[in-house]
């Protein structure tokens, strides 16, 4: 049976329901492809509430799980969105993994993406409208060059970084071919623009001119707000009289959103109520579960052990790491395989996700950043512990608390020959 969707109830398209049904924001999304002179996304900052800012990142299937606790304490949630806290089509795997699954958990829910429209091809448009991603939101701030190039410090496509006029050609010509493909896909459009003073203030006009022309469905002419450790820490957040103006200019053109909270990007609940303080427990809790992937694909786990009794060895030293699966019986080591040989930074985590395609979650003692963030997209589960290897395997598997696993690492550089008495963020 198809359930149908009201699209009526999303709040941020429907002023009318704003204080009826909310949302969700689902922060899946930490890599971004361009540097804006205005934001500084960071993390832990739950008493911040600006685009760009969130308590943690979730897995896909994290992701789902959260979901599920908040329409179980808030039923009037009806849209879930990716709007970060980098861009969701920087992180295409995690954000179509997030809205596939929720979309078969929940028909009925609606679903909405927002990006600065780079990095979104006409491939995942085509998908996201199989998914029935209904609404979109792309961050247009200028549709002339000069101006967009004071915008942005930066703009990398795939390995490759622009700057200057460069850049900024790139970045429209992707924006307004992504409007473009997603109205000829019947997805409902909604344009952010962020009014920085003296940069664009008086450009807002000629972009909202352009959407309309481009049959986008809705304006949100969105006050800069002023962030520390920037390029724009310095100018003042335009005021009230100024904002009603650009907006009152603007709506000869398109449909003015006039109720926008300048959501983060995991915010929780109703449109002027929102609950992200109240669920921040809960999410914290949701990102530290080993949620059981069903996964055919991926039925092993890899260990960094130097005995095959206790997970003992930092990711980035392990020579070798044995595969475990589950069986009926328990956990049976599988094989051992060797590490890629060191030295060579992201090219050597690149390896090593590789190297565990078919493992759902990886065991060390010790996990950098640059290699959780990697293995994370790939699909992999970076899982830092201390203690025996079975009570790791139990947790991921069984969807145990992972936060319970972290000791307190002392085994690294304590083992003889293990050579290693690194903080886990550098080694390669």
């Amino acid at each position: 049976m198809t359930i149908a969707i009201n699209y009526e109830q999303h709040p941020c398209f429907n002023v009318k329901v704003k204080g009826q049904f909310g949302r969700v924001h689902l922060p899946v999304a930490p890599k971004c492809n361009i540097q804006c002179n205005y934001c500084n996304r960071k993390y832990d900052c739950v008493n911040e509430s600006r685009p760009g800012v969130t308590s943690t990142i979730l897995s896909p299937a994290q992701a789902v799980l959260y979901m599920e606790k908040v329409l179980t304490k808030e039923p009037r949630i009806t849209v879930a969105g990716i709007a970060g806290p980098g861009d969701p089509f920087a992180n295409p795997e995690e954000t179509l993994e997030t809205m596939r699954l929720l979309r078969q958990k929940y028909p009925e829910l609606i679903l909405c993406l927002a990006t600065n429209g780079l990095g979104l091809k006409p491939e995942y448009i085509e998908e996201i409208a199989k998914i029935e991603v209904s609404h979109v939101t792309v961050t247009i701030n200028a549709i002339d060059p000069e101006i967009t190039r004071k915008v942005y410090r930066w703009v990398r496509d795939d390995k490759r970084v622009y700057q200057g006029r460069k850049g900024a050609e790139l970045l429209l010509e992707r924006q307004l071919a992504a409007v473009k493909g997603l109205k000829a896909a019947g997805i409902t459009v909604k344009i952010n623009c962020i009014i920085i003073p003296g940069i664009n203030d008086h450009h807002a006009v000629e972009v909202a001119k352009k959407m309309a022309e481009l049959g986008a469905d809705l304006f949100n002419a969105m006050a800069m707000y002023p962030t520390a450790d920037t390029p724009f820490a310095d100018l003042n957040e335009p005021d009230a009289l100024t904002m009603a103006k650009i907006r009152k200019e603007c709506e000869q053109y398109l449909p003015q959103m006039r109720h926008c909270t300048r959501c983060r990007a995991d915010a929780v609940g109703l449109l002027g109520a929102d609950q992200s303080e109240e669920f921040h427990g809960c999410l914290i809790a949701c990102s530290q579960k080993a949620v059981p992937l069903e996964s055919k694909n991926r039925p092993y786990v890899a260990v960094a052990s130097y005995e095959g009794i206790l997970v003992n060895q930092h990711l980035g030293q392990a020579e070798q790491f044995q595969i475990w699966e589950k069986t009926d019986g328990g956990f049976h080591l599988v094989e051992e395989r060797l590490a890629p040989e060191k030295g060579k930074g992201f090219e050597r985590w690149q390896k090593l996700a590789d190297l565990f395609k078919d493992c759902r979650a990886v065991l060390a003692n010790s996990i950098g950043d640059n290699p959780k963030e990697i293995l994370t997209r790939c699909g992999v589960l970076p899982v830092e512990m201390s203690g025996f290897i079975e009570e790791g395997l139990k947790s991921v598997y069984q969807g145990g608390d992972l936060s319970k696993l972290k000791g307190k690492r002392q085994l690294v550089g304590q083992v003889k020959g293990s050579g290693c008495g690194g903080d886990g963020l550098g080694c390669g």
